[in-house]
């Protein structure tokens, strides 16, 4: 399993994700690689990708921290 996290964190380094995110992106099973990297051909900067593929049970997180 390390070697698809790996492998997930460095094709989002690749697409312009910051290390940080990009471990974290990669290490969650409910992040789809796939349409990260499709917003992101489509012009979409690599925080704001996350925020809109971000899973709905971490709404009141991401609420709490702004």
């Amino acid at each position: 399993m390390a070697g698809i996290v790996n492998w997930r964190r460095r094709r989002l380094e690749r697409a312009g994700f910051d290390s940080a995110l990009a471990a974290g992106l990669a290490s969650d099973r409910r992040s789809d690689l796939h349409a990260l990297l499709e917003l992101i051909d489509r012009g979409c900067p690599p925080e704001l990708a996350a925020r809109i593929l971000a899973p709905l049970g971490d709404e009141d997180e991401n609420e709490a921290s702004l």
